[in-house]
């Protein structure tokens, strides 16, 4: 059978049925748009601190529709930002504690879902990172140096062998192990959290697609919602928004996962910390081991559309889901005969300085959270505590992090824009064939498209 594509994700077995759409013009005290992992957890965080808000989440199809339910399943620490254009802006130290916090955020979700009777396929098995060629080996060993220079040490070298011994991958020259990860079912945690703030007494409507964010509203087809505070937290898809078409762009990533692998070929590769991968590849790819034993793997394929274009319920071309087949046969020769059971992509939002910020206007009651440029499982966590934090007027160690009020400039106009995108990441394939060629430092074509770009 060829492979499902699309379909939203292959994190839902089935599509759900959605809750009842906003029925006609509503009061709040707040109102969020967006039910994706921002706005759940900033919903979870307002009402555990004050029961007595009326909260309500608009969602245009349903809890966990967008990146929150098609992304690659790692909860960890990695900065959605540019750290050091960051620390110039706000300070080395609060830059310091930020990044601590989306450490320790890792470990706040698994303790929520586990408080929570969330069953999300939760591991904590850190992650992998492997270099396959000798330029990889070299990026691969100045990461681990650029996180000593910030006091981050938890990243420990591997041989070949001890890599070999967690997952045995293909050509690996050198790797190491962060103990700051967890595997998730990001769908199974995005579901779940939007049955605990119901619960929790937040007004979820679905099918509720928000046309316009003013000053004290959020307009539907079917009806406003009225409320002193509005909170964007849509994330790729704020590009569809009013005035918003250049905040930031909505960056495509793509995936795809194996039928169910047998014991035979299990034992065969390892992998039983089910430690999250990832290379050191321009265009990388990331992967985990499935809760049922499938292996899932992404990675960039059409990675942007002309005019900010979003996809239709995750469908992918069909090189697409050859490319990353391909790119699953060559690291996992092993897996050659398992069949491909489906394809999928999601849209990820890239500020135009590739850094997440947080943001909210006490004067206007507006608010977001977003920008996470594909480190946002975690981010988001973190993210809505700080939204809460602001909403509520207390003034915490969040509400001082380097991201709180950073906002990037708007990008270029079409066809600028498409041409950028899409000249960057021909370049990055050109600079891993090069390197793959026997290069054994970073292709300059690389760092000339990241300095035009600037990409951290």
């Amino acid at each position: 059978m060829p492979p499902v594509n699309g379909h939203v994700s292959h994190w839902f077995d089935k599509i759900p049925s959605p809750r009842t759409a906003l029925p006609g013009d509503r009061d709040a005290d707040v109102c969020i748009v967006g039910a994706g992992f921002t706005g759940l957890w900033t919903a979870y965080y307002l009402k555990r601190a004050d029961p007595s808000l009326r909260v309500t989440i608009l969602e245009a199809r349903f809890a966990g529709f967008g990146a929150s339910g098609r992304n690659g399943g790692w909860l960890s620490g990695m900065a959605p930002g540019d750290r050091d254009a960051l620390a110039r802006e706000r300070g080395r130290d609060a830059v310091v504690a930020w990044q601590r916090a989306l450490l320790e955020a890792i470990d706040e979700v698994i303790e929520v879902a586990n408080r929570e009777g969330v069953d999300a396929g939760i591991v904590k098995g850190g992650t992998l990172q492997i270099a396959r060629n000798a330029a990889q080996a070299r990026r691969l060993a100045e990461r681990r140096a650029e996180e000593s220079s910030w006091g981050f040490t938890d990243f420990t070298e591997l041989t070949t062998a001890e890599a070999a011994q967690r997952v045995r991958f293909s050509r690996v020259v050198a790797a190491h192990h962060t103990p700051h990860c967890a595997r998730i079912q990001p769908a199974a945690l995005a579901r779940g959290l939007a049955d605990v703030v119901e619960r929790l007494g937040v007004d979820v409507y679905e099918m509720s697609p928000v046309t316009e964010i003013a000053a004290g509203r959020a307009t539907t087809p079917t009806g406003t919602v009225r409320a002193p505070v509005v909170l964007r937290a849509t994330e790729g898809f704020t590009a569809g928004l009013p005035g918003l078409k250049r905040r930031w762009l909505p960056m495509n990533s793509s995936l795809i996962a194996t039928e169910p692998i047998g014991a035979e070929v299990w034992d065969s590769i390892g992998w039983d910390g089910r430690e999250t991968v990832g290379d050191m590849a321009h265009g990388f790819f990331y992967a985990q081991r499935t809760v049922d034993d499938r292996i899932a793997i992404g990675g960039r394929s059409v990675p942007y559309r002309y005019g900010s274009r979003t996809d239709v319920d995750g469908r992918v071309p069909q090189r697409t889901i050859r490319q990353l087949t391909a790119m699953l046969h060559d690291v996992l020769p092993q897996v050659r005969d398992v069949p491909i059971a489906h394809g999928w992509c999601g849209v990820l939002a890239v500020p135009r300085d590739w850094s997440a910020g947080v943001e909210f206007d006490r004067a206007t009651g507006l608010g977001w959270a977003g920008g996470y440029v594909g480190h946002g499982v975690t981010a988001t966590n973190l993210a809505g505590r700080t939204l809460a934090d602001l909403v509520l007027g207390e003034k915490t160690p969040r509400t001082e992090m380097a991201w709180v009020g950073h906002r990037s400039k708007n990008w270029e106009p079409e066809p600028l824009r498409w041409l950028g995108v899409r000249s960057l990441y021909l370049a990055y394939n050109a600079a891993d064939r090069h390197e793959f060629g026997g290069r054994t430092t970073t292709s300059p074509i690389a760092r000339v498209a990241d300095r035009i770009t600037a990409k951290p």
